[in-house]
């Protein structure tokens, strides 16, 4: 359980980093950076989605035809439709911990149908160890978002 209370206290700093960004800056992709608030917002909330349908084979993925704008790989600069607004982003990201709690707090010790490896250094084998990778992997990009935010006041 306390892993869970971990993915909410990332959401909820995820959040926050969000909201005191300048609009203004949502879409601008600073020097040296790959991605805007925007992708990042996007990307965080449909990694999510992936890795609870990952460890929970049943879940179904809310918002699945973001994926192609979100994914690892992805770039606002090819985007060829319209991607969701700001608003939409943030009242998912809102929405989100709730319903991906409900889908794994009677699981989290059960192993994974298949083992998740990142390169040949980590590998992940129950839904606990998926879980504590999210809340790494939102901590990653909420820093990320606000250097971007930081980098476009300058």
């Amino acid at each position: 359980m306390e892993t869970l209370n971990q993915l909410n206290f990332a959401r909820i700093y995820t959040l926050g980093k969000v909201k005191q960004s300048n609009e203004a800056a949502y879409d601008i992709k600073p020097s040296g950076f790959n991605n805007t608030i925007r992708w990042n917002i996007g990307h965080v909330f449909a990694t999510m989605e992936s890795l609870t349908k990952r460890a929970i084979p049943s879940y179904d993925i809310v918002h699945q035809e973001w994926a192609p704008l979100f994914v690892p790989g992805t770039n606002p600069d090819s985007w060829e439709v319209e991607p969701p607004t700001i608003e939409e982003l943030i009242s998912a990201l809102e929405k989100q911990p709730e319903r991906i709690k409900e889908a794994l707090e009677n699981n989290m010790q059960n192993p994974l149908k298949e083992p998740m490896a990142i390169g040949k250094i980590h590998q992940m084998d129950t839904v606990e160890a998926i879980v504590q990778f999210m809340v790494w992997h939102e901590g990653i990009h909420a820093g990320i978002i606000h250097a971007i935010n930081r980098a476009t006041q300058e």
